[in-house]
């Protein structure tokens, strides 16, 4: 028999043929063209050896498989788009035949006349589980890491080997409709409550529950197959099906406002497909699929929330030839709220922490935070007791500032003001080693002015987190003038360490995201002043893909802040830098209306105590005069939001701020939900097209005023005919940008 690279086949006394997935050179199991080559091999020998009864395939991983090698896409894309240019229908053809090479592969498992049982061992995900679900049999490990989910939705794409088809013939429709287009996870309770796994067993005892079911007579044959075969939820043309399709349109156009077209096929693949024999289904899943492969939706998002993402979580940009750290320890200043989530993220990922505060009542209640988080994570189901305080050990509360001596690393997060940072950092440094590292998390004061109260500015650094710190999946690393690569090479094992995903920025006022966000909520404040109606405000950001509306969200990080930001700012630059109707609109909401944010239950909305919702408030429109609703234009409206950002990320890249695209898009969609369909800000602009982007903004420039000039830079690259990743090629010269 052939040797496997990727795979091991072991045939017992029973018959039963064990094939463990164990890729040599990759962390997880993943689904490549040589997978599928050897994969292919391998039901060929079990459907042809006459002494194989069936088949159980697992992992020999912690995790079962991540599902398809997406650069795999990115390659076919690539292929398409080098033969269209010679001949279009064959390339469309092309496209088509590759797009159906799993579904294909996954059919011939299911039809191969020997049983096969999925034996699931960890995370479970994509074209894998797509794969499970084409086994006869499917047995889950009974533990907390066991996830399955069918997420490709998430990356601008549907589950386009099978799983449109499978799971609506399995599971009752309307818990396969939620699971499709939102690609949530399932636990294996949820899985099995769901009819999408058979049964779930000891982690030790998975193989050979899974060989059990093939001893028991488990039939090669699915339902599906079978003469007789009924739709769990009943025909689509029937009064059950009447009450789930019109609404499931209704419900996914109210979350995704038509933005994303893998969504909206995953009900037409479902729909359509459920009305006819299930070869011909995956034939109009395979059509839809290479469908979806060409738009500018899934190009983008493939790259930017999987591929890029990926990248920057290794570690794309440290420094190489600095040796990895190891963290010891790690100290944090400032146990309030954003110092208090920095030590529970560390001590989450198993690292000692000192948290610092002026005396040890205060750092106790810093400590107080991480024990309330894990209390909801148990309340959750997402932790235990032991757990909890296994944590709470690891955060060690202090006022002794000797206590950070053997810290490889000191996080400053203090109140903001640089007389205080000054007095934190000195006497830091009194006490830590001289080679340790020293990190501000300031959000505004310049990381280089900061680093001028430091001994050592090679090792000083900024380490930005966005609140709140335990849920918000970006950092941002700020260089200052001084700063070397050890402190870099540092600061990005850190931020990897925590799990969390770290893009780097040169010193700038307001870094890279603040920047960003503070032109879209000063859109929605030029709106105001216009008298768009605040409810269209909101609505016509949501309905742009932003997940938050300007107003909720200047709500959030506080009015009284963005006044704060508005004076400072006019103190260092003139009153010219800041719009004068703007500071009025802010000066009004917080200094007559006392109307700080959600934090004084008073801001752009009004915030009842509980159960009541958040609601606007209703003087809003007192405020200007107020324009016709109906003489305004929604779809420009969405455009001022998403243009604005987008030249300021520009701007951002033409001062050299951030020098690699990828941390403009990924950084642009973690930090603040920039409409991930484009697959980031400068994607976005990519994404139109250089010539029809810069005739928008001119059009908006003329019309609303200097946000919309666009830089120098932009004309340039349209010039040249290039865009982004072609100006900023983020990858090595012999490795053309995606």
């Amino acid at each position: 028999m052939a040797d496997y690279k990727n795979f091991t086949v072991e045939t017992d006394s029973d018959g039963i043929a064990l094939v463990t997935w164990d890729m040599p050179d990759r962390s997880m199991n993943v689904f490549t063209e040589e997978v599928m080559d050897e994969l292919d091999k391998i039901i060929d020998h079990v459907a042809s050896t006459e002494s194989i009864k069936g088949a159980v395939i697992t992992s020999g991983k912690e995790t079962f498989s991540g599902g398809a090698d997406l650069t795999m896409l990115q390659k076919m894309l690539g292929i398409f788009e080098a033969e269209k240019a010679k001949d279009e229908q064959k390339a469309i053809q092309l496209l088509f035949d590759n797009a159906g090479r799993m579904t294909w592969l996954f059919r011939k498992l299911e039809t191969c006349g020997k049983p096969w049982v999925s034996a699931i061992n960890g995370t479970c995900m994509g074209g894998a589980f797509e794969m499970s679900l084409a086994c006869h049999g499917r047995v889950a490990a009974d533990s907390d890491k066991v996830k399955m989910a069918l997420p490709e939705v998430k990356v601008g794409i549907f589950p386009g080997a099978g799983g449109t088809q499978r799971v609506p013939r399995l599971a009752d429709p309307q818990s396969a409709l939620q699971m499709l287009t939102s690609g949530q996870n399932l636990t294996p309770k949820k899985a099995k409550g769901m009819n999408l796994i058979h049964e779930i067993a000891a982690p030790d005892q998975l193989i050979d529950a899974a060989k059990a079911m093939i001893k028991n007579g488990l039939k090669p044959v699915q339902p599906w197959d079978e003469k007789g075969f009924k739709l769990p939820g009943g025909p689509v043309y029937s009064a059950a099906g009447a009450n789930l399709w019109p609404p499931a349109i209704a419900i996914l156009r109210r979350e995704t406002y038509g933005n994303y077209p893998g969504a909206a096929a995953i009900l037409k693949c479902a729909y359509e497909g459920l009305l006819v024999p299930f070869d011909t289904a995956l034939k109009i899943e395979q059509r839809y699929f290479a469908q979806i492969l060409r738009t500018t939706e899934a190009r983008m998002m493939i790259r930017s929330l999987f591929v890029s993402l990926q990248e920057l979580n290794k570690g794309a940009r440290r420094p190489e030839g600095v040796p990895e750290t190891k963290f010891a320890k790690v100290g944090v200043l400032g146990a309030g709220f954003m110092g208090a989530g920095i030590a529970y993220v560390t001590a989450k990922a198993g690292i000692p922490v000192v948290l610092l505060d002026r005396d040890v009542a205060s750092a106790e209640k810093g400590k107080a935070h991480s024990a309330g988080l894990m209390d909801g994570a148990i309340k959750k189901g997402r932790a235990t007791e032991a757990e909890k305080e296994q944590l709470l050990s690891l955060i060690t509360p202090t006022a002794d500032y000797a206590d950070l001596d053997g810290c490889d690393l000191v996080v400053e997060a203090v109140f903001e003001d640089s007389e205080v940072k000054k007095g934190a950092t000195q006497q830091t440094e009194a006490v830590i080693a001289k080679d340790a590292i020293f990190a501000s998390n300031t959000s505004t004061i310049p990381i280089t002015g900061l680093a001028k109260n430091s001994k050592r500015p090679a090792n000083f650094i900024g380490i930005h987190f966005f609140s709140p710190v335990d849920k918000m999946m970006l950092v941002e690393i700020i260089l200052g003038k001084k700063t070397e690569d050890k402190a870099l090479a540092v600061a990005i094992d850190y931020v990897r360490a925590i799990k969390k995903t770290p893009i780097v920025v040169n010193d700038t006022r307001g870094f890279y995201v603040n920047r960003c966000v503070l032109r879209y909520m000063a859109e929605a404040f030029q709106m105001l002043i216009e008298g768009v109606p605040p409810a269209m405000i909101e609505n016509a950001a949501k309905m742009a893909g932003m997940p938050v509306g300007p107003l909720a969200l200047t709500d959030e990080t506080a009015i009284d802040l963005a006044q704060k930001i508005m004076k400072q700012t006019i103190r260092d630059l003139g009153e010219k830098a800041v719009d004068p109707e703007q500071f009025k609109l802010i000066n009004t909401m917080v200094d007559t209306h006392g109307r700080h944010g959600r934090k004084n239950g008073k801001g752009f909305y009004d915030y009842p105590e509980k159960p009541a919702k958040k609601h606007l408030w209703p003087g809003l429109k007192d405020l200007y005069p107020q324009q016709d609703a109906d003489s305004i234009d929604v779809e420009e409206l969405k455009q001022r939001f998403l243009v604005t950002i987008a030249l300021e990320a520009a701007r951002v890249m033409e001062e050299g701020i951030v020098t690699d695209p990828r941390e403009a898009d990924v950084g642009s969609i973690l930090a603040f939900g920039f409409a991930p369909y484009t697959g980031g800000a400068l994607s976005y602009i990519d994404g139109m097209g250089l010539e029809k982007f810069l005739k928008l903004s001119k059009q908006l420039q003329k019309k609303y005023g200097a946000q919309f000039k666009a830089p120098k830079l932009l004309a340039d690259m349209e010039g040249k005919g290039e865009t982004f990743y072609d100006r900023f090629n983020p990858y090595p010269k012999t490795k053309k940008a995606a």
